[in-house]
């Protein structure tokens, strides 16, 4: 199949998936990140490490690119492309948006809804080291061989059992369950 074909599977693949509503109750703080597709050799989405600073409490964690709505964001995707921008540089004109991967909670009270959106790379990377070590392009069929291979297609693995390796990192806690919702919609609905 070539990106072209993949790329369509996975638009229709999110646009028709049952996703994660938000929480019934406003005892969360909301933010949001951005599920980037790149498309080169192969179909890659991309990640940040984040900056090891002492005392933060997501030091070297892996991420997708986000942050806390603020008063001035018009909505949770606004707020996704506007830390998009400030944290790589990556303007809103430069990617086309898929739609919500709905909502995750984190143990510290932050409301996640996750967006996923398909960059055309016009763009140069420029990040703050200061609050992003690293960034990544991690293969879309890696990530699904990595599931596949811990077997959780067949069950849901509790967030222990959670975790994604690359490298010399390893992708664990709210983003790996935003990758494994991700992943699911794509083994069910796009048949990857």
């Amino acid at each position: 199949m070539d990106k072209s074909q993949c790329i369509n599977k996975i638009q229709k693949a999110i646009k028709t998936a049952c996703h994660p509503k938000a929480p019934a109750d406003d005892l969360f703080q909301p933010t949001s990140v951005i599920v980037l597709f790149a498309l080169n050799k192969t179909v890659e989405l991309l990640f940040i490490q984040k900056a090891d600073v002492k005392g933060y409490p997501w030091a070297n964690q892996m991420a997708f690119p986000g942050g806390h709505k603020d008063k001035s964001d018009l909505s949770t995707e606004d707020t996704a492309l506007r830390e998009l921008s400030e944290e790589m540089g990556i303007i809103r004109e430069n990617v086309e948006m898929i739609g919500s991967l709905g909502h995750f909670q984190t143990i510290n009270s932050k409301d996640i809804e996750a967006f996923a959106g398909i960059w055309n790379q016009k763009d140069i990377i420029k990040h703050d080291p200061a609050e992003i070590s690293r960034i990544f392009k991690i293969p879309l069929e890696y990530l699904i061989k990595i599931h596949r291979k811990n077997e959780f297609h067949l069950h849901k693995p509790n967030i222990m059992q959670l975790t994604y390796p690359f490298e010399d990192v390893l992708i664990w806690g709210v983003t790996a369950k935003i990758l494994y919702h991700l992943i699911d919609c794509l083994l069910q609905k796009a048949d990857l």
